[in-house]
């Protein structure tokens, strides 16, 4: 049997369903391929979303029309901003979810969603024709055909589960392996190799003594991650934190001989900011403590996430160590913690639109690209979904596309990750962090739709309505800016307020505009100060807090914000500078020979891509930019 599309996706992991929802938003005939259907969007370790970095991808997702900060909003059971002591550039949104409900919200999204069809299969060998890549056959038989297939397999290929000694195939825990995709792709010139992770034990909640811990509330100002107006129906709940002690340590220690960190059995690398607890022993000897926390996988399960102690130790040793904790000391599980090792694809291999250099048509996208963690796969897979779309000639808004679309790092986190990735590549796991992002001050989780959702409107994946939310959002915020540039404030009106707060009277008048910048004064405030602005605020039909919170946020940093895009314009002209295929990168003897190296096997596209390149240093640059001018 042969059925045929436009766009095949390969997994019903985040990046599968993200990249199946936007080619088939699009307009592309769409097939999602996966092997259970009740298990799409699985959340295979923690059920959270967002956190430090990826709180802001998942509100860039959601401003480009994606799906993923909608049904986290629709799921969620706790919800935190991350790092509000700090700058706006800081600030993350992290949710805790509803895990079947999170399974069965995307479930029903991607069953509403036009052009789009899901097949309950396993991808067995991918088709290639004249170096194009053409379809996948499955395990039982089928045959799909397409002008685009999108590789999003997740943990699944050549997939290895350990337990202490114990080694099983498999993609997930009681899920099968996929074993013979990689191969079927390997053999046309596409490098492979193996990566590591693990999750925590799952513990029953009728046996922890929360007397002994200490709760941790979510916040009652539920922020959200879509910029749409999504109705939160789920019960809050909160978590818990205690920590382990040196006993415990005693236990883990013991059975290290049996680790398959330690004992040989797993040769591959595993996720340097995400370690097993067995690693934080082993990294940090003069410990006597780390912190778990222990959070709800939901509102009518007893089964419960313990955050920080990931782990592949015998589970026995794992039972035995968690008794020694006095919240656990009578603990039951469900199951073990446990590692598995994976195939992924060096991600240099690919052009920035996530399609590989080697086999046209043919896009990768999530853990098979050497990341970790939902939201860099699922920002991953809007990428790709999109591409692949454009790639096999969709046409959406009456307008068809032809270049690629390409996001920059002074545009999305999604962009910082995807050139990290391309122009890097990977020796673990890649998490991101606000630290990758060089524009962290453009690139805010309050501003992702100011960014992202005119130009995804254009593409065709965000819709009206998301575009006519953005309108108004938009022209609120300059109506607030407006005023505070225009409304006159006077000492003598003013000064005793200014001084209870501790701020430095005025000796002459001002704009409202030039208090906003004083760290003691919020618009907030300054409408207690200001009567009048509180008729602009009434004037706000709608999220009247996130709009008063944007507006603040670009008056008071005004000055950081522009520096940082006249710096990223600069940076901008490296970018229109082309380079692939002008040099004979070997015949360039004045370049470093480690440059020379690094040029060859990335063959940038750009002349800012190469400067990121590392082992490319400024002085070579200089010396394709002279022979550019020659």
């Amino acid at each position: 049997m042969i059925l045929k599309y436009d766009v095949l996706v390969i997994g019903g992991g985040h990046a599968g369903c993200e990249a199946a929802s936007a080619a088939a938003n699009m307009g592309a005939n769409t097939c999602l391929v996966t092997m259970d259907m009740n298990k799409i969007a699985q959340m295979s370790c923690n059920p959270a979303v967002g956190g430090i970095a990826k709180g802001q991808i998942v509100r860039e997702i959601d401003a480009l029309g994606g799906q993923m900060g909608i049904v986290t909003d629709r799921t969620a059971i706790q919800f935190r901003m991350l790092n509000r002591s700090k700058g706006p550039a800081m600030w993350s949104p992290r949710a805790q979810c509803d895990r079947e409900k999170f399974i069965w919200e995307w479930r029903s999204r991607l069953d509403e969603t036009e052009h789009l069809d899901i097949w309950q299969d396993q991808a067995d060998e991918l088709l290639v024709e004249n170096g194009k890549a053409v379809g996948v056959k499955t395990i039982w038989g089928a045959e799909l055909r397409a002008k685009a297939i999108v590789i999003t397999a997740g943990t699944f290929l050549n997939g290895l589960l350990h337990i202490g000694r114990k080694m099983i195939p498999g993609g997930r825990i009681a899920e099968p392996a996929v074993m013979h995709f990689t191969e079927s792709i390997t053999r046309h010139g596409i490098r492979s190799e193996r990566m590591k992770t693990g999750t925590p034990v799952r513990i029953d909640r009728r046996s922890v003594h929360f007397e002994d811990t200490e709760i941790q509330p979510g916040e009652n100002s539920y922020t959200g991650f879509s910029y749409l107006p999504i109705p939160r129906d789920a019960k809050q709940l909160p978590c818990w934190t205690f920590n382990t002690n040196a006993e415990v340590h005693s236990i883990l220690m013991s059975g290290i001989a049996d680790s398959p960190l330690y004992n040989g059995q797993i040769q591959s690398i595993g996720p340097r900011y995400c370690p097993s607890i067995e690693t934080k022993l082993v990294t940090f000897p003069e410990r006597n403590s780390h912190p778990l926390f222990l959070e709800p996988e939901g509102e009518n399960t007893n089964e419960m996430y313990l955050n920080g102690f990931s782990s592949s130790m015998p589970m026995e040793i794992q039972i035995e160590a968690l008794r020694k904790i006095p919240a656990l000391r009578d603990v039951k599980i469900y199951r073990p913690g446990y590692a598995i090792e994976y195939d992924f694809f060096d991600p240099t291999q690919l052009k920035h639109s996530l399609e590989s250099k080697i086999i046209n048509g043919l896009f990768f996208a999530g853990q098979v690209n050497g990341t970790t963690g939902y939201e860099e796969a699922a920002g991953q897979g809007l990428v790709a979904g999109v591409n692949a779309a454009i790639h096999a000639g969709a046409t959406t808004n009456d307008t068809s596309f032809t270049d690629p679309f390409v996001m920059h790092r002074d545009e999305s986190y999604i962009g910082v990750l995807i050139d990290d990735l391309v122009t890097k590549g990977v020796d673990e796991p890649y998490r991101m962090f606000t630290s990758r992002a060089e524009y962290r001050i453009l690139l805010r989780q309050d501003d992702a739709d100011a960014r992202l959702t005119e130009k995804a409107y254009a593409l065709g994946i965000a819709k009206s309505d998301r575009l006519a939310w953005w309108k108004e959002k938009k022209e609120n915020i300059e109506r607030i800016i407006d005023f505070c540039k225009e409304a006159s404030v006077k000492p003598k009106e003013i000064n005793g307020a200014l001084e209870s707060l501790g701020t430095t009277p005025l000796r002459a008048g001002c704009k409202a505009i030039d208090l906003i910048g004083r760290p003691q004064i919020s618009l907030t405030v300054l409408a207690e100060l200001v009567p009048s602005l509180t008729a602009v605020f009434d004037a706000i039909p709608n999220r009247k807090e996130e709009i008063i919170e944007a507006a603040e946020v670009k008056m008071k940093y005004a000055g950081y914000i522009e520096r940082e895009r006249l710096i990223a314009e600069k940076m901008h002209r490296l970018e229109n500078i082309k380079i692939k295929g002008r040099f004979d990168y070997d015949s360039l003897q004045s370049l470093s020979t480690e440059c020379r190296q690094k040029l060859n096997r990335i063959n940038p596209e750009t002349l800012a891509q190469a400067s990121r390149i590392p082992g490319v240093s400024p002085s070579d640059i200089n010396v394709l930019l002279i022979l550019l001018g020659r």
